[in-house]
């Protein structure tokens, strides 16, 4: 069995080649060649956590990809100086079950979380966007300021995170890395990360929303991943309301996120203003956008068939590139 670890991982899946494979994988959840079961919550309340167990096989374009991750968020792990994602990719060989690798699957969940909101931008965002704010400035929060200027020619970024020094770690550790630019900023609150934005992710762990709808610019794309459990709330019920709304999975969407769950417990939507499925901008069968001036915003909870194809992705550079370790099984 290949084993591969967290450096491993990074470089055997650039961002740009992460962000086509999740295209790939998204088309394939739209088109009906993936089978995906709902994924397992096990609530683990004495440490403040919960795990979730991934299952997915996929036909990617004719390559059949085969793959269980369990994936953990333990609150409390900060205390004890570790990671609050905690996650392990279990690939298997699609026509025999047979284990052939395992990744590191924290590295490999921020780097596909990222590139999904790398292909929404790419599918969704204008042409033109140059200013993008980034609210979270955690792992997560790396690889989405990494796949939206993978996407678009980014000139200015505003981080904001109620925690200042996780901010200046962002920038410290990533400004002026390409592809992003050396204009990376921390802001003062969320009104003054968004309120020039052309493009806003939001990776944070907030139960309540993280901007004010009003401080949204006309024609601005919204990446939001961090909601995905019913009670947590990460967008304003405003800005989902007025959206162009697409999400990474219909059924997943509107089973486990409050930034759905919660407007339409509240009359303001239904489950008709879903719009699509990224999948259905890939394969061409729905539009990211309907004008300049519209506010579009791409909802993600996070899909087992992401993992399947961005594992069988990695696993092929790292063959080509010697990397990870055999180990007897």
């Amino acid at each position: 069995m290949l084993v591969l670890d967290a450096a491993d991982v990074r470089r055997a899946l650039p961002m740009a080649a992460a962000i086509e494979a999740m295209k790939r994988a998204f088309a394939a959840l739209s088109d009906g060649r993936a089978v995906v079961p709902e994924r397992i919550h096990l609530a683990v309340e004495p440490h403040d956590g919960v795990s979730l167990v991934m299952p997915a096989l996929v036909d990617d374009d004719g390559e059949e990809a085969l793959a269980v991750k369990v994936v953990s968020l333990f609150d409390r792990n900060a205390e004890r100086g570790l990671a609050r994602i905690q996650a392990a990719v279990l690939v298997l060989e699609a026509d025999t079950g047979r284990p052939v690798a395992l990744l590191e699957g924290a590295t490999l969940t921020a780097i596909r979380t990222g590139a999904a909101s790398g292909a929404a931008t790419d599918l969704m965002a204008r042409p033109d966007s140059r200013t993008a704010a980034i609210l979270g400035a955690g792992v997560q929060a790396r690889t989405q300021l990494e796949a939206v200027c993978t996407v678009r020619p980014i000139e200015t970024v505003r981080v904001y995170d109620p925690l200042a020094a996780a901010v200046a770690s962002l920038i410290d550790e990533m400004a002026g890395r390409s592809p992003i630019p050396a204009d990376v900023r921390a802001a003062a609150d969320a009104r003054e990360a968004v309120a020039e934005a052309d493009v806003v992710c939001a990776a944070t762990t907030s139960r309540t929303p993280v901007f004010s709808d009003a401080d949204l610019r006309p024609g601005v794309h919204v990446n939001a991943v961090g909601s995905y459990q019913p009670h947590v709330q990460e967008v304003p019920a405003e800005t989902v309301v007025r959206a162009h709304l697409v999400v990474d999975s219909r059924h997943a969407a509107l089973a486990e996120t409050g930034d759905l769950i919660q407007p339409i417990r509240s009359s303001l939507i239904t489950a008709d203003h879903v719009r699509a499925e990224l999948g259905e901008l890939v394969l061409g069968r729905a539009k990211g956008r309907t004008s300049d001036e519209q506010v579009t915003l791409f909802k993600a909870v996070g899909v087992a068939v992401q993992d399947a194809v961005a594992a069988r992705v990695a696993l092929k550079r790292a063959e080509q590139l010697g990397l990870g370790q055999q180990v007897r099984w």
